[in-house]
Formats: structure tokens, sequence, C-alpha cells
């Protein structure tokens, strides 16, 4: 009884194989769907500048957030403008490294303008981080208000970019 099932089961196994194939369109096949160009050298190092400026950038978040967050005149908020003047520093160079492996060139037509306008944001970041330093323990809100717009045009860059590059946005 075993060996009638065995012989049975190879069988069954052995007619399926030679079914024809359903009617398939030439549209639907796998091999017919455009797969994207693998990246490049320059544009894997290019998303790593921006992964490596991603990172002071959070820091300035952060710090930013702690800040707002804060009551007024409270010993809460000048310890977290001390912190904002010292991740200012942390994070220009955070940004500066990472900004450094950022060439625009790196890609073609509309993404090279997106990449090259997001470049342009971190460097509006890096250069406000020296008055950043400065000015965060002494006023605390006009450093705050002019990071927050910095940084919203730097979101909205990267929203851009990463839609062209065909990055999930997050």
């Amino acid at each position: 009884m075993r060996g009638f099932t065995l012989v049975l089961c190879m069988l069954a196994t052995v007619a399926a194989a030679q079914e024809p194939a359903p009617n398939v369109r030439e549209s639907t096949r796998v091999e017919s769907i455009p797969t994207p160009a693998p990246p490049t050298k320059e544009q894997i190092r290019y998303l790593d500048g921006l992964r490596s400026a991603g990172r002071g950038i959070a820091q300035l978040k952060d710090a930013v957030n702690r800040v707002s967050s804060a009551q007024r005149d409270s010993p809460k908020r000048k310890q977290a403008a001390r912190r904002l003047a010292g991740l200012c520093g942390t994070a220009r160079g955070f940004m500066t490294s990472g900004r450094a492996k950022m060439q625009p060139t790196a890609y073609v037509d509309s993404t090279r303008t997106k990449a090259r306008r997001l470049a342009v944001q971190i460097d509006s970041l890096i250069r406000s981080a020296p008055a950043c330093e400065v000015n965060a323990t002494r006023q605390p809100d006009s450093t705050v208000a002019s990071l927050s717009s910095r940084l919203k045009t730097y979101e909205a860059a990267l929203k851009e970019f990463r839609a062209a590059v065909a990055l999930p946005n997050r």
C-alpha cells in the first residue's frame, strides 16, 4: 500500500511538471517589467553623505524640540539652551563631513536639481551653526525660530529628493 501511494505521488508530480503553462500575456511577464538601474558609486557616496548629514540634523531637531518644550525662564530651559549650543557644534561636524560626500553631479536631469537644492539647504544649516553656538544660550527663542525655518526648508528639499530617487518618505 505504501509503495502504491509513493508511485501515485510520483506520477502526479511528473504530470504536473509536463502541463503547459497557462496563457500569460507578454506584458505581464517578469522579464518585461523594467527594473531600476543599480545606483552608481557616486550616488551611493551621495546617499552616505546624506546619512551622515542627517545625523547632525537629527541632533539639531532634538535640541530645538527640547528648547521649545521647556517652560520659559525655567532651569530646564536654560539647560536645553546650553545643550542646543553644544549640539550646534556637534551637528556642524556631522553635516560638514556628510556634505563633503554629496556631489549633485552624481545624478542627472531633474534629480540633479533636487540633489543640488538639498545640498544648498544643508550648506545653509552648516553656515548657521556657528551663530547658533554663540547665541543659543543668550537668545534661545530667536535661535530656535531661525533653526526651525531652516529645518523646514531642509525637510521640503529632502522630501523632493527622496521622491525623485524613489526612496520612501518618512
